[in-house]
């Protein structure tokens, strides 16, 4: 009887926490639409896509039930995830404006591919019970996991130096800290340390997140009045304006202020 209800929490969680990555793995839509229309991809870079796609690939290997059995929801927001990531992904080498990051992209693939393919044949030749097979691989896509959550270290430093949230959109912080917080849930019911762990850290830099645009709302509004009176603006200043902005004017005043010029 407990069986049978922690079965259900589980999927019930599963369900939850594969809605929750489908929004994160969407949240980045509008910056492609905005390469489309522009036809050019400007400051934006590819690696958060690139690493998202090599997690998601290791992730699905790990949910494959001749590796870690009864994972077909982690199977299924996986293999989403990976149909995503490669449309955002030739969206951006379409657009790319320099062959040399075409070269970059495609050598990136490469690699990904063939130590995905490289895993999965080692594991599924040479060890030979799932056991096994759930420590090779969760070992790898928990270091993975955790080195995507991590991924933001850079930015939040960005917003300590300037004290501005700029480049480190709300809604994705909050979706990041939610997606991870459910996964987290997920690992417990019952106890996988290769899906609790990382994803317990997600939840840590999730909250670190939304406890610096607490910290820096209102100096960003700030920065924000000061640039739109610099750029000649009228009315009120809006935060939602701030959030996310890369046109190359915002970008050449954020250096400015993280190298203090």
């Amino acid at each position: 009887m407990v069986h049978a209800q922690l079965n259900l929490i589980r999927k019930i969680v599963g369900i939850l926490g594969n809605f929750i990555s489908l929004c994160l793995f969407l949240s980045p839509t509008p910056t492609f639409v905005h390469i489309v229309k522009k036809k050019s991809v400007e400051k934006y870079s590819p690696m958060p896509y690139l690493a998202t796609l090599l997690n998601c690939m290791v992730r699905a290997l790990y949910g494959l039930p001749m590796v870690h059995p009864d994972s077909t929801l982690l199977v299924t927001i996986s293999g989403i995830g990976i149909v995503i990531e490669i449309v955002f992904l030739t969206i951006f080498f379409v657009f790319c404006d320099r062959q040399q990051h075409r070269l970059v992209i495609s050598a990136v693939l490469t690699v990904q591919a063939a130590f995905v393919a490289t895993l999965a044949v080692l594991v599924l030749t040479l060890e030979h019970t799932t056991e096994q097979r759930t420590i090779s691989v969760g070992i790898v896509s928990c270091v993975f996991n955790a080195m995507m959550y991590a991924s933001p270290l850079s930015v939040m430093k960005m917003v300590i130096k300037t004290k501005s949230l700029e480049f480190m959109p709300f809604l994705l912080s909050v979706v990041s800290f939610i997606n991870a917080g459910v996964w987290t849930i997920y690992g417990f019911v019952p106890f996988d340390p290769f899906l609790a762990i990382p994803n317990g850290i997600g939840c840590v830099f999730g909250l670190v997140q939304l406890i610096l645009y607490g910290t820096y709302y209102e100096s960003t509004k700030g920065i924000m009045a000061e640039r739109k009176e610099r750029l000649g603006y009228v009315g009120e200043v809006g935060l939602s304006i701030a959030i996310g902005q890369t046109e190359p004017e915002n970008i050449a005043y954020f250096n400015k202020r993280v190298n203090g010029v």
